[in-house]
């Protein structure tokens, strides 16, 4: 039995391995432009392998030629998500101590509220792991405690840090009137306006969670990850934010996992 084992790992590690990593190339390119490239490529790698098949030798050289410069294409073409996924691969999963530094959550939700009921817009950007420091400067730089009153202040109609978006560091207003990207979600709700669409365009390009009232509606909404959650009120905003920053409990090492698992794996044996 142990012997079986020690020859099968290998093939099934391996397995399990290419099965998840195109499970998750696809599902994190699902909804973007470059799903459509993706499947592009999958099409011609078919039709190269069926041009080998029946020895069709014209296509063969065409598509060899091809494939020999799609390393730099497909640099080129996928950039901006090779970056963002490499960014998601190095960045710490933990979550940053926004509860802990106290009020934090509590002043945002209060400003949002009221923001809410005067039905004015606002973009606030909430910084995790991934830095933004490039979004910083690109706006107004500030470096002050957050507060529902300077939130309020800045949103208000009319003054010269209305537009743009707030981003906000640990318990800090780091800058206001910062430049977020536009989504480039093709399957976005085309009722979706210019806010909504750069708070979807941080998230899909950093871990950040945007917050966004409308300026129409008064609807407030969370931005994560590229996907938005939308019509949510006082409580519901508060418990979005405390399960997204909640600090993450305590977990076992791989090592420790593994270790202890062929701790009593071996103990099996043994009797």
């Amino acid at each position: 039995m142990i012997d079986l084992l020690f020859v099968i790992w290998r093939p099934l590690l391996e397995i399990v391995f290419i099965y998840f990593l195109i499970y998750y190339v696809i599902r994190y390119f699902q909804g973007t432009r470059a799903i459509q490239v993706l499947m592009g490529l999958i099409i011609l790698a078919v039709i190269f392998n069926i041009a080998k098949i029946f020895d069709l030798s014209t296509i063969n050289w065409v598509l060899t030629k091809l494939f020999a410069v799609g390393v730099l294409a497909i640099l080129i073409i996928f950039q901006p998500e090779l970056r963002r996924a490499l960014a998601r691969i190095g960045q710490n999963t933990l979550a940053g101590g926004i509860l802990k530094k106290g009020g934090t959550v509590d002043e945002l939700v209060q400003a949002c509220e009221q923001i809410s009921r005067s039905r004015i817009g606002a973009l606030i950007a909430i910084e995790r792991d991934v830095g933004l420091k490039n979004y910083i400067e690109s706006g107004i730089g500030i470096d002050a405690k957050v507060s529902a009153e300077l939130l309020m202040s800045i949103f208000f109609p009319n003054t010269p840090t209305h537009d743009g978006g707030v981003i906000v560091q640990s318990d800090r207003i780091a800058s206001c009137g910062s430049l977020f990207p536009l989504s480039q979600n093709p399957d976005l709700d085309k009722s979706l306006g210019t806010r909504h669409r750069a708070a979807l365009g941080l998230t899909e390009e950093t871990d950040a969670v945007c917050v966004v009232v409308s300026e129409e509606t008064g609807n407030i909404s969370v931005a994560v990850y590229g996907k938005l959650t939308r019509a949510l009120d006082s409580e519901g905003l508060k418990r979005v934010l405390a399960s997204l920053f909640k600090p993450a409990e305590t977990k076992a090492t791989i090592r420790e996992f593994i270790e202890k698992n062929w701790k009593l794996f071996r103990e099996k044996n043994q009797k």
